[in-house]
């Protein structure tokens, strides 16, 4: 799972789930995984205890592991450590690159939501994170937004910084283009996926990809 820490490639997608992973979600993933490369899958539960929330992402984990999909846990050193997932990505409250380099190890994927802050993208770099987010680029009913970013904030940080970002927030096959132009390496998506048709949307963001580059 070296994906999101290996030298700068084309933009590639960063899959987020849906807050419901049961049922028969694990078919959706694979789908959705089968339709076209995807670097990252993020594991997003919220409300529920460690228990439940490791027993639901174990088939999920695996499906990632058959595709060589790094398998990174939202919010939770604890559950990524008791999952042995590939990596973590915390919020500004979730805890530090060094709690995760402690608990989880060298190997450990790490990455930070920074919003739109250049201050916040700089300390997590300078910390040893493997990659930062920044967003919200556009609405989205995903999660309560308060920071909202331009598409110059990752052209600014591509200058400065080899560490790969990700975009975040609101992004559709049809919106994403200037964000691959502008420079980013990885489109982290939920809504435009799951709400849908998730191979098609998928396919659809490829192609969006491949037309931006």
């Amino acid at each position: 799972m070296s994906e999101l820490a290996a030298e700068r490639r084309d933009c590639r997608l960063y899959l987020i789930s849906p807050l419901d992973v049961g049922g028969t979600f694990p078919d959706r993933l694979a789908r959705s995984l089968d339709a076209a490369p995807v670097a990252a899958f993020q594991y997003r539960v919220k409300g529920l205890d460690q228990h439940e929330a490791a027993r639901l992402a174990e088939p999920l984990q695996r499906i990632c592991a058959e595709r060589a999909v790094a398998f990174i846990v939202n919010d939770s050193i604890a559950l990524a450590k008791r999952l042995g997932a590939d990596g973590v990505h915390l919020g500004q409250d979730d805890g530090t690159v060094a709690d995760v380099r402690q608990q989880l190890g060298r190997g450990a994927q790490i990455g930070v939501t920074c919003h739109a802050s250049r201050h916040l993208a700089m300390e997590a770099g300078e910390a040893g994170a493997d990659y930062i987010a920044f967003g919200a680029f556009f609405p989205t009913t995903t999660k309560q937004v308060k920071h909202r970013a331009e598409p110059e904030l990752l052209t600014w940080w591509q200058t400065l910084m080899e560490l790969p970002c990700v975009a975040i927030g609101g992004i559709t096959p049809e919106n994403c283009g200037s964000l691959v132009t502008a420079g980013a390496d990885f489109l982290a998506v939920c809504g435009a996926v799951w709400n849908g048709d998730e191979a098609a949307a998928v396919r659809a963001f490829e192609q969006a990809i491949a037309s931006a580059g």
